[in-house]
């Protein structure tokens, strides 16, 4: 090193500026990105946008900015007193030369930690593949017997057995209690598992808890208790927490719920679905049953016509069902015609009030009025018509009906057993014979006998 010759100052000094320019590249490119953990003090937000505050523990404190382009997320929750962990480079403010650290991302300090740690066992068991489907096993449709690994005390196991109870009380529920938070539970849920395991008492298992920060549904993250859900010979509900959270039980388990009332739904089949499914099955079994009287009464009915179909009443009657049913008919035929019709005058009406003017609706309407007073005329006089010819096939048929007969003086004998009496020779003398007259019935008894034959005889 060499003096001037008038200061004796070294002729290779550095100035303040390149030295602290040589200090800041020294820490950035010695130490690089780091994380820092310490507590929150001297905050200040200027307008700016910018965040400057100061990381300490309980020796040393660390400088701290960050700039309002590195911010990647909400800070407005940021305040004196956190404990947090800084991601940044270390470096030097070479116009004050101020050690300070530049921050890119700001975690609350456990919770950093943790997601850690989730992330990289979730790499891990992933990649040995306790996550694949094909381990997954269906759930019971009708368990009989339901494990719940969860606290006995807390609020999920209440929300899980009034499920059960309110979808299917016929199952029966076994608590396995464990601690579902703090140091202790790790071990305790791992335990209640291989209890559960060894009793080989349940058809399905539930293990969970209500919600919480990450660091109270951390048990669940554990890889002790990731492995023994996953050596379970029975299925396994994960039931951690909200809807919004997961944790490695979720992907390991063989089915992941919502919630744990969520979990109480999905083991359990809806007593009220079954309910309702027997009250339809009861419903098509009474309305077959129905279905097979009515059509085994019918036959009845039909056979019984058959039998009644022999006798003149029989057949006075049928013909005047028959007109009578043509009559119907007609007259549905013609209230059917007209009902076409009248639809169809609707249907012009409508077009011609979309399509054309007021004066030409009117117009339209009138001829509309005229053409059904025609129709109806028209099915007046058809139906007058046909009423003509149904009086005129009365008249016919009543001329020729056995009653008409009788009216012109003859009578119908029977024997005592109602057989009708066509030959003589059937009714010896003293049988006792009924004859039906066009007004009344005679009974008397036979004096004499006398047949064609016999007449036949005594005139010889």
């Amino acid at each position: 090193m060499t003096l001037s010759e008038n200061t004796g100052v070294p002729g290779n000094a550095l100035s303040v500026s390149a030295l602290n320019r040589q200090a800041r590249r020294l820490l950035e490119q010695g130490l690089g990105r780091v994380w820092v953990e310490g507590e929150v003090s001297n905050l200040a937000r200027p307008a700016s946008g910018h965040v400057y505050f100061s990381l300490k523990d309980d020796n040393a404190q660390l400088r701290c900015a960050w700039f309002r382009q590195r911010q990647r997320g909400p800070n407005i929750h940021l305040k004196n007193g956190d404990a947090v962990v800084a991601y940044g480079q270390v470096s030097i403010y070479e116009a004050r030369g101020d050690y300070q650290m530049i921050v890119e991302q700001v975690e609350p300090a456990g919770e950093g930690v943790l997601k850690r740690r989730f992330e990289a066992l979730n790499k891990k068991l992933q990649a040995e593949g306790l996550f694949d489907e094909e381990h997954k096993r269906p759930l019971p449709e009708v368990p009989e017997r339901i494990g719940v690994i969860t606290s006995p005390t807390g609020a999920a196991v209440r929300d899980i057995l009034t499920v059960l109870k309110r979808r299917f009380p016929l199952a029966s529920v076994v608590i396995y209690p464990a601690a579902v938070q703090g140091d202790a539970a790790e071990g305790e849920l791992v335990t209640a598992l291989n209890k559960a395991y060894e009793r080989e008492e349940c058809d399905v298992l539930i293990i969970g808890r209500g919600g919480g920060s990450l660091e109270d549904l951390w048990p669940f993250n554990e890889e002790a208790v990731a492995r023994t859900i996953f050596d379970s010979p029975i299925p396994i509900v994960s039931a951690v927490g909200h809807e919004v959270d997961f944790t490695i039980a979720d992907f390991v388990a063989d089915v992941r719920a919502p919630t744990p009332s969520g979990a109480a739904e999905l083991v359990v089949p809806d007593a009220s679905d079954w309910q309702q499914l027997i009250t339809k099955l009861q419903s098509r079994i009474v309305n077959l049953g129905r279905r097979n009287l009515s059509d085994a009464a019918q036959s009845l009915d039909w056979l019984e016509k058959r039998l009644a179909q022999a006798s003149p009443g029989a057949t006075v009657a049928r013909q005047a069902a028959w007109l009578r049913n043509l009559r119907q008919v007609m007259v549905a035929a013609m209230r059917h015609r007209l009902g076409k019709e009248l639809t169809q005058l609707e249907r012009n009406r409508s077009r011609l009030l979309q399509q054309s003017p007021a004066l030409r609706v009117q117009n339209g309407v009138a001829r509309l009025q005229a053409v059904s007073l025609r129709l109806e005329a028209a099915g007046r006089n058809n139906l007058q018509r046909r009423r003509n010819r149904l009086d005129y096939a009365a008249r016919g048929l009543q001329a020729v009906s056995p009653l008409a007969t009788l009216e012109r003086g003859y009578a119908i004998v029977t024997d005592d057993k109602g057989k009708v009496l066509t030959d003589a020779a059937k009714a010896p003398s003293g049988t006792r014979i009924s004859a039906r007259l066009a007004n009344g019935q005679l009974t008397a008894d036979v004096v004499e006998s006398t047949t064609e034959d016999s007449r036949e005889k005594d005139s010889e």
